[in-house]
């Protein structure tokens, strides 16, 4: 993890790049808040009460002088970002609707984002997945072209780094869904200076075996090769499948099964053909391989906005921080 950390810091030194912490009564949050308020490459907002942030700050004997703290329910925003949320929800929430919903939060932090006041959002250490999901799919939403938004995980160890998804948000995928993750996955893993090889996942290489699962893969392959052509800022990247994980893996492996792919167990990029494998995948990969797992990275958004697991440390919420901001450049 800290190549990846070492290059984002350098990129985003001296930026200061507005990031939202809505969980502020944590203390895990708000130590991470400490240690990134001291540099210079993210400045964090954290929401909360602010007696209570303070004393939950004398409690960690931490300081936090300088650091920006906002109460959603006495922010001096709190009135047009009320306004903004009716006029992007068009007619799905009432103004009453609205000023109850954004005292929670992960919706009142959303609308920072969405309004312009910072550039990225990190929530989940206190939250399930999909608290802080819904906000940015209703509020942040997808790019255009991009039907759903998708969650990777940096697998890191030494100087290994691989990408791996989705891993976190869609139960169902069908080929056209696969597809657009793949293409999503490789432009994360570019954005971050890797030269994405993308492998499309399965139980099956090349045709070893058919089924209605394998021939999905197949399809989606096919499918994010064909739009991988009209993405100008993919040149250059391969995505290829489907692979059983050691055929894209494994050079010896690749040769046996895979002798004509451009991918010859060099791949870097990890697509799963279903949110259960993705999710059962990684954690292997983390527990039993002993890789740093940063993530999910949600993907397809509009602005950045990233999600915690519950068992997080200080050193992830940094991380995450860090990479939220290095999306918004």
């Amino acid at each position: 993890m800290a190549n990846l950390l070492e290059v984002l810091n350098e990129k985003l030194s001296g930026k200061n790049v507005k990031i939202v912490l809505p969980e502020g009564n944590d203390e895990r949050v708000l130590q991470a808040a400490v240690e990134l308020h001291k540099g210079d490459k993210v400045a964090p907002i954290v929401l909360g009460d602010k007696a209570e942030i303070e004393a939950l700050a004398t409690k960690l004997g931490v300081a936090i002088d300088g650091i920006e703290i906002m109460d959603p329910a006495t922010s001096e925003l709190r009135e047009d970002l009320i306004a903004k949320f009716v006029e992007r929800r068009k007619g799905k929430a009432t103004e009453e609707q609205a000023t109850e919903m954004l005292k929670d939060p992960n919706y009142f932090g959303t609308m920072l984002v969405y309004a312009g006041h910072a550039a990225g959002l990190v929530s989940g250490a206190a939250h399930s997945t999909a608290d802080t999901v819904r906000p940015a799919l209703q509020i942040i939403k997808t790019k255009p072209g991009v039907s759903r938004t998708s969650g990777v995980f940096f697998m890191m160890r030494g100087e290994e780094q691989y990408v791996m998804g989705d891993c976190a948000i869609n139960p169902q995928l069908d080929s056209q869904a696969l597809a657009e993750i793949a293409i999503e996955s490789a432009k994360t893993a570019k954005q971050f200076g890797m030269e994405p090889k993308v492998a499309m996942l399965s139980f099956s290489t090349k045709g070893s075996a058919k089924t209605p699962e394998t021939e999905k893969v197949t399809e989606a392959t096919k499918l994010a090769q064909e739009k991988l052509a009209s993405e100008s800022d993919l040149q250059g990247v391969v995505i290829d499948g489907e692979f059983q994980f050691d055929a894209a893996f494994v050079p010896s492996v690749a040769a046996k099964k895979a002798p004509e792919s451009p991918i010859q167990g060099d791949a870097n990029v990890f697509v799963f053909p279903s949110l259960e494998a993705g999710n059962i995948g990684y954690k292997i990969a983390q527990r039993l391989g002993g890789f740093d797992a940063v993530g999910p990275i949600l993907q397809g958004l509009n602005a950045p906005v990233n999600d915690l697991s519950r068992g997080c440390s200080t050193e992830d919420v940094v991380s995450l921080s860090i990479i939220t901001a290095a999306q918004s450049l």
